[in-house]
């Protein structure tokens, strides 16, 4: 997310990007084992034009460790579909706990995946946070909670990135933080609509 040429650990311009941006690939709890699991869109698909398509897309949760495996259909309303709502520590497709979360400062830090952890981590880092051009309410880093970016929680914020980072590369039941698990603070149950166009 450090785009600007001339940008370093200390400053950091946010071009806007959405949430929407990190939701191709989801690490989560397996239903079954209880070990890391991927939601990913249903392969054999179209790759997406726009990143907000990936939240209408059918979806597949796989587990490696066991070989649990499941589907997500959109809900068809007319001749639309209502897509998935992101943010909170459950993904909004199988509503699992999401794989990298821990406590941080009384809260719970969550990302959907690596590179999720990345830009967060990019952001809460600098200590000169430049805003680029995307309206607020779609950009991802402008509607963090304010904790996450207080300078006085910096340090704790970015061990609690380190954590999720290292729990990506422990997929096994064993390594599942005691911070995943359901708390039903999923966003309000709405999704947009979206109307596929004709196939060409």
């Amino acid at each position: 997310m450090d785009s600007e040429p001339g940008t370093g650990p200390a400053r950091h311009y946010d071009p806007g990007h959405s949430l929407a941006e990190f939701a191709g690939r989801m690490l989560v709890v397996c239903p079954r084992c209880g070990g890391c699991a991927l939601v990913i869109p249903r392969p054999g698909l179209p790759a997406p034009r726009y990143f907000s398509e990936l939240l209408f897309q059918p979806r597949r949760l796989a587990c490696q460790g066991c070989g649990a495996v499941a589907d997500w259909e959109p809900e068809v309303r007319g001749a639309g579909l209502v897509g998935a709502v992101l943010g909170g520590s459950e993904d909004p497709f199988f509503r699992r706990p999401l794989w990298l979360q821990t406590r941080c400062v009384g809260q719970i830090l969550w990302a959907y995946n690596e590179e999720h952890v990345d830009a967060l981590s990019a952001y809460v880092g600098a200590q000169l946070r430049e805003r680029g051009g995307m309206r607020p309410t779609r950009a991802m880093l402008a509607r963090l909670p304010p904790w996450m970016k207080r300078s006085d929680h910096r340090s704790e914020v970015l061990s609690g990135l380190q954590t999720l980072r290292a729990l990506a590369e422990r997929p096994s039941p064993a390594d599942r933080s005691n911070a995943a698990h359901e708390r039903g603070d999923r966003p309000r149950p709405h999704g947009s609509i979206y109307f596929p166009g004709p196939s060409v």
